[in-house]
Formats: C-alpha cells, structure tokens, sequence
C-alpha cells in the first residue's frame, strides 16, 4: 500500500494542500504554455493582409433557401460596397412589368414614307371633258357625219358630206382623246379613305381628298381605309409567369397613319398586327402571375388591366410602326384560365378564400374571447382562479365560433 507524504515547501502556510494529481496537472500545463510561447517566438512572422480593414459579413441562412419571388417586381436594391476596397455601390436592376427594352423598329425606306400625290379638282376635268365631246360633234358636223336631226336641234346649217380628211380626223381624234383622258380620271374621294397611287411599280403620293377628283388616268390606284377601327380578338392562348396557361380576349383600337407603309410595306397590314398582338401578348403575360399568391404576400398581377394593357398598347405600337398603323390602345376584355386547367385552379383558389376567411374568424372569435374576460375581471365581476379561466375562456371560444358559423 503506497502512502503520499508531503514536503515542506509544497504548498505555502494557510493554503489548503493540493492532490497529488492535481499538482502534476498544474506543472504539466505550465510547461505547455511555456512550449507554446517559445514555439512562436521561433516560428516565422506572419504575412499581413493585403487588404486593410478587411471586413466580413454574415449571410442569413434561411436567405439561401427562400422561395424564389422573380416574378414579382421589385424596387432597384444597391448592393453596397466593401470596406477598404474602394468599390462603388452598384444598383440591380429588377424587371418591371412593361420597362423592358422595346424591340428596334426595322428601318423603312424613306421612298416608300407616305408623301402627297397630284391631283386636281374634278370641276377642271368635267369641263375639259365637256370641251372634247364639242369638239368631236364639231368634226363630225364639219365632215357632215351628223345627224340630221342633230343638226336641226342644234340650229345648224346643213353642212355637205365631205367626208373624212386629215383635218377632220385630227380634229376628232385630238377632242376623243381629251374627253376620255377627263373623263377617265374622274373620282370620288370620300371621307375616311385614300389612294395609294403607283405607276409602274414606282410610289407616286397618296390622295386623301374627298369630293370630285381628277387623278392622272395612267397611275395605278389602291383604295386604303384610314378610319379609326377596332379589332376584337378571338380568345388567344398564352401562359403567365408561374407557367400556367390562360385564354385572354383583346380589343385593339388602330388605324392607318401611313398609307403608303401599310401599303407597299407589308403584304397585309391586318395579318401584320395580328401576329403583332400574339408576340406582345405573349411578352406581357409571361411577367406577372394571373393571380396573387395563396400565401397572403401582396404583388402585381395580371388582374390590373390598367398596367397590362399600357404595356401591351407600347410594345405593340413600336412594333406596328413599320406597318404605317397607329395603335391607340389594348386592353384585356377578359383573362381566364384555359379549360385544361380552370377547374383545378378555381379549387385552389376557393380553398385560399376559405382558409383566409377561418383565419379571420378565429382572429376575431380570440379577440372577443380575451376582450370579455379582461372586462370581467378588471371590473371584479367574477374571481377566477386557472382552472376556472380556461373554463371559461374555452366556453367562450366555442359559443363566439358557433355564433359566427351561424351568420
């Protein structure tokens, strides 16, 4: 049996003796320091930092795993800079419904840019016409080719038959030639409408006086509505932000600016705007959701017709422009869900009203709960102990809920 007898000098007088154990612990660590300190007087210095005022920031972890929000715009956020680095903050740009860039608008060539055409008054050209029928009854009286009764009915004198020479044949051939040249350029302009004239393939002007008009016989003519119009679409398809595919119905209000783009331009105008409308309704639509999330957050939908029809009316005027067609407005008549999956969604969305509908209720049945009981007891109605509380307080519940399942 070992036994520890203790030295003088081990431990000073009126300090309570220390184990054994204890002690060697104590020597051993003070030997570890000492190690300690004499291994970093020998190891070598350390390399500073490149960066002074280095500073780093902790990244919330329940950031990295949140639901993604892209479709719902957001305020420009300033990411800001590093301490010590000299970086200049830089501001993200988030995406708004109808702030994207707009598409170039092809270049038009300046010859086919819609200019004034020649024409003149139609009163010109009845009277040049009226000319040229008197001068062919005054040919044919002088060859004494007209009618005896004409003659009589004009009181004329009887004129022998000399027949045709050459001056009689200039005479009628030069006033023939006057009267269908008036007569064939004879027009009616009428109010709301244009000509778009060309001669050989070449743009020769657009005509847009109304009345009696005199355009040149030889130019080609191609009659151009320029009234206000509105086209109401059939239910075109198209898909939302969150993929789910919708039937929307679209009224678009245009007209013909430039007659001789609309024209010469294009092949059809008309089909030219249509697929215009599918391309801009396709871009809008695909920035929003139909709806506001289940979830309670609150954001821009589709079911802001204002918004979404300036959108739609923008994009689709700057890509209409090469057409010559003016676009004054579109807007969504009606936004619904497709057949595929209106069902579907019309569930979920009764269960999203009647969910936030129980919450509501229950907020108010435990406000009125706690209202009560605070009024009993603050005016010394009733004395409850804990037991007696939650009593009444589950009295309470189950009344004020039942009272409101009834309405």
């Amino acid at each position: 049996m070992r036994t520890t007898t203790d030295k003088p000098g081990d431990y000073e007088e009126g300090a309570e003796p220390q184990p054994a154990g204890a002690a060697g612990s104590a020597k051993a660590a003070g030997a570890g320091a000492a190690g300690s300190a004499r291994a970093a007087e020998q190891a070598p210095a350390r390399t500073p930092r490149l960066i002074q005022n280095e500073a780093t920031t902790e990244i919330p972890v329940h950031l990295l795993f949140r639901d993604e929000t892209g479709s719902v715009p957001l305020p420009p956020a300033v990411v800001g800079r590093r301490q010590g680095t000299g970086e200049q903050p830089r501001a993200v740009r988030r995406p708004v419904l109808g702030t994207s860039p707009a598409r170039t608008v092809p270049p038009v060539d300046t010859g086919v840019t819609e200019r004034r055409g020649r024409s003149w008054p139609g009163a010109a050209a009845v009277a040049a016409a009226v000319t040229g029928l008197t001068g062919c009854a005054a040919g044919a009286w002088w060859a004494g080719l007209l009618p005896p009764l004409a003659v009589r009915l004009a009181r004329l004198p009887e004129q022998p038959v000399a027949g045709l020479g050459p001056a009689q044949w200039a005479v009628l051939a030069g006033a023939g030639a006057l009267a269908l040249f008036a007569f064939g350029g004879l027009g009616r302009g009428r109010v709301g409408r244009a000509w778009v004239l060309s001669l050989f393939g070449s743009y020769r002007g657009s005509v847009r006086r109304t009345g009696l008009v005199w355009i040149n016989p030889l130019l080609k003519r191609r009659r151009v509505d320029v009234r206000l119009k509105h086209w109401r679409s059939e239910p075109m398809p198209g898909v939302d932000a969150n993929g789910v595919a919708l039937r929307v119905v679209l009224l678009v209000v245009w007209r013909i600016k430039d007659t001789a783009r609309a024209s010469l331009a294009v092949d059809d105008h008309v089909a030219y705007l249509r697929a215009c409308v599918e391309a801009a309704l396709a871009r809008v639509l695909s920035q929003l959701p139909v709806d506001a999330p289940t979830s309670g957050a609150v954001g821009p939908t589709l079911r802001n017709a204002e918004a979404v029809g300036d959108a739609l009316t923008r994009r689709l005027a700057a890509d209409a422009e090469a057409a010559g067609v003016e676009v004054f407005s579109v807007q969504p008549t009606r936004i619904d869900y497709a057949p595929e999956v209106a069902d579907a969604m019309r569930r979920r969305r009764l269960a999203a009203l009647d969910a936030r509908d129980r919450d509501t209720v229950l907020t108010q049945v435990v406000d009125s709960v706690e209202d009560t009981v605070t009024r009993l007891t603050m005016r010394g109605l009733v004395e409850l102990d804990d037991y007696e509380r939650k009593a009444l307080v589950k009295d309470l519940t189950v009344a004020f809920y039942t009272g409101h399942g009834e309405r």
